[in-house]
């Protein structure tokens, strides 16, 4: 069964009002002062904030907040924590300034001290399918900012640890308006806060390219899903590719796009403003100015440590958005030198894998063709790949649970583990124990990381359970790589499982993700994994689009 695209079955700125002028008992009127106030956010116990020194108040829920005593207008305001909550530090921004009308932009960001791990901890979005975004003001943070509900958006990390979240298929700022997005957001794991950087809150927006490798402020990429991207070694963000709807039905693209955080604006550094390009395969391991790999969605993306970038396989679709032809062809791009490389696989379609010996690399050994797959690099530069679906000769769709492992050294991949056959169950074992023989069942759309001791970690994804059944799951597994085991970490071993949400902010034994495919993840600065959104299913066991964001800190 393919991807389950919708082709294919598969702080709000409240501004608080000027105390206004009044009679007093002698008939004149009073001057017009002001308030301050903002949001709170993480807050589990109860926060004493003070401002100018003297006027206190205590606070114990997140949301808005003000100051009951007001201000004269152009009088100065400093807000700051008199009595930290329990367990738990708070940062404040945009704490001072002078008056020239009510301030609500005060915010106040509460974080644990106790590290709480191997737990999962909802921190924001809807416990429900289907949530509207909610944008706020174009590049502020706000305590009830949050993208809308979604599945296949593209993201990165930058250098500050902040997670960055680009389109996919969603909600945009209206409910009942799914459709292609193209906006971009920014999450700080500080201050717990989403910021709405640009792109359109309705879905369909168009493509404006600009002029090619010129940055400016009205270039955007087009609405999509499934593109592929990297962040560089400067902290810019790089989109490639992905799918979008037009007149005649699904299309694909292969445009090269950067974002520069530090001026938020994109550039379109190369390939085809126009869906559907063949692009150029030009010689097998020569970088060369004309080299472009073919339009497609749902590639798999990663970053060595030389900052070169990393493409492999993916898919193209027909009109009516089911599979046309699935790739396994290996490419690298120099942000250096704008190259592309066509590195291995094939330039045709829908490739059997070359498996070779269990453990042992080959020149010859070659990952089928496949679209959605895993990727994590470990510390040695090499590149992990698990899983995703691809297609038989007679175009039946398939899933995998293959781990390969590709060296840039030697150029040459290795088959790790996990079968040569398609659509296997997973094998779970004791919850918490690694041991040979245990491994995920085969899967497409999963979302990965890969915490401080360099091991593989995998979450979900639409495939089988251990009863054989295919469908979305939220079970999380770890890849030991010094011992070469996998082990069921969370999550239940069948599919279809409702989200388990609890409280906000708040982690237990019992709160986990309901199942899912197609989310996307991130590892911060603090080595604490996130997730967010995908298509499955909420708290209440419905199915569709969600805008959750999770956390999980795994033990060191």
């Amino acid at each position: 069964m393919p991807l389950n695209r919708r082709f294919v079955v598969l702080g709000i700125t409240v501004l608080l009002t000027a105390c206004g002028g009044k009679s007093n008992s002698s008939g004149t009127t009073s001057a017009t002062t002001y308030s301050v106030g903002g949001s709170v956010s993480g807050l589990s116990e109860t926060l004493v904030l003070q401002n100018n020194g003297g006027d206190n108040l205590s606070i114990s829920q997140n949301g808005l907040f003000a100051f009951t005593t007001t201000l004269a207008p152009g009088a100065a305001y400093s807000v700051s924590i008199l009595t930290q909550p329990t367990d738990q530090t708070c940062t404040i921004t945009n704490a001072s300034g002078t008056l020239q009308s009510s301030v609500s932009s005060v915010l106040v960001a509460c974080a644990s001290t106790t590290a709480v791990t191997d737990q999962w901890m909802w921190r924001s979005g809807t416990d429900s399918v289907d949530g509207a975004g909610m944008y706020g003001t174009e590049g502020s943070a706000a305590a009830l900012n949050t993208p809308g509900a979604r599945r296949q958006p593209s993201a990165w990390t930058d250098l500050s640890g902040n997670l960055w979240l680009f389109g996919g298929y969603g909600t945009g700022s209206a409910v009942g308006s799914a459709g292609m997005l193209n906006d971009l957001w920014e999450y700080s794991p500080t201050s717990q806060l989403w910021t709405w950087q640009g792109g359109s809150q309705a879905s369909g927006a168009a493509a404006s390219y600009g002029t090619l490798d010129m940055a400016a402020a009205n270039n955007n990429p087009g609405a999509r899903e499934g593109a592929a991207s990297w962040s560089d070694a400067a902290g810019n963000l790089w989109l490639f590719g992905g799918d979008s709807v037009a007149a005649g039905g699904a299309q694909q693209f292969n445009d090269l796009w950067e974002y520069q955080p530090s001026s938020s604006q994109w550039t379109w550094i190369g390939g085809s403003s126009s869906a559907g390009n063949a692009g150029n395969y030009g010689t097998l391991g020569v970088a060369a100015a004309g080299n472009l790999p073919p339009a497609r969605t749902n590639a798999t993306s990663w970053m060595d440590g030389s900052g070169v970038f990393w493409l492999f396989g993916g898919a193209q679709l027909k009109a009516d958005g089911s599979l046309a032809a699935v790739l396994d062809d290996l490419w690298s791009f120099s942000p250096s030198t704008g190259m592309w490389t066509w590195v291995s696989g094939s330039s045709a379609p829908n490739a059997v894998g070359v498996y070779g010996t269990e453990g042992t690399s080959a020149a010859g050994n070659l990952p089928g063709s496949r679209l959605g797959a895993s990727a994590w690099v470990d510390a040695h530069g090499n590149f992990w790949l698990f899983g995703g679906e691809g297609v038989t000769q007679s175009g039946v769709s398939q899933q995998y649970n293959d781990l390969w492992e590709y060296s840039p050294g030697s150029d040459q991949w290795t088959w790790v583990n996990g079968s040569t056959a398609a659509d296997n169950s997973g094998v779970y074992g004791t919850q918490g124990a690694g041991a040979a023989g245990v491994a995920p069942g085969a899967r497409v759309a999963s979302v990965t990381w890969q915490d401080s001791a360099g091991d593989l970690w995998l979450f979900g994804g639409y495939g089988y359970d251990q009863g054989g059944i295919v469908s979305e799951l939220n079970d999380l597994w770890e890849y030991n790589l010094s011992t070469g085991l996998w082990t069921w970490v969370a999550g239940s071993s069948l599919g279809r499982a409702s989200g388990s949400y609890g409280a906000e902010d708040t982690s237990t034994s019992s709160t986990m993700p309901g199942a899912r495919q197609q989310a996307v993840g991130w590892r911060d600065a603090s080595g604490t994994f996130w997730l967010f959104g995908g298509y499955g299913f909420d708290a209440y066991g419905a199915q569709q689009d969600l805008n959750d964001l999770w956390s999980y800190t795994p033990t060191p």
